[in-house]
């Protein structure tokens, strides 16, 4: 149970075997007394689109827990953040050791960006599949 991540949600829409379920996304201090007065309390509605085969089972304005494992937000991180720092820096510094050009190891670190989010957007269908929630009832 520790790995996993839930939040509350409604069901905003059915289609199908597709739910949309709008979730309260909100930072750790937002519950607290004083966020009134404090400007680092935040949260944001969000809307998680989940495939489900027992879709029909629920219905529009349900409380449900949509459910994400800890391991699948590392992977987001890592493919998001993480792998294109990297191929930044490396780029980066590879290129002023070739070249000593500044602005040309600039130029050419954040253009190898392109053909990498280029992969990503290509394999989105295959990512969908990895990165999905359940959902169950709230009783």
């Amino acid at each position: 149970m520790a790995n996993l991540i839930q939040h509350q949600g409604i069901v905003e829409s059915i289609t199908g075997s597709h739910l949309s379920i709008r979730i309260i996304q909100s930072s750790a201090c937002s519950g607290c007394h004083a966020k009134g007065y404090c400007s680092s309390a935040d949260s944001k509605e969000k809307i998680v689109d989940i495939n489900d085969a027992s879709a029909s089972s629920y219905t529009v304005g349900e409380r449900v827990m949509v459910i994400g494992e800890v391991s699948m937000g590392m992977k987001a991180v890592a493919l998001a953040f993480v792998i294109p720092f990297l191929i930044l820096i490396v780029s980066l510094f590879v290129c002023m050791a070739i070249t000593s050009d500044e602005l040309l190891s600039a130029i050419v670190s954040l253009s190898l960006l392109v053909p990498y989010y280029f992969i990503i957007w290509l394999n989105k269908s295959r990512l969908t599949q990895k990165f999905s929630f359940t959902i169950k009832p709230i009783k």
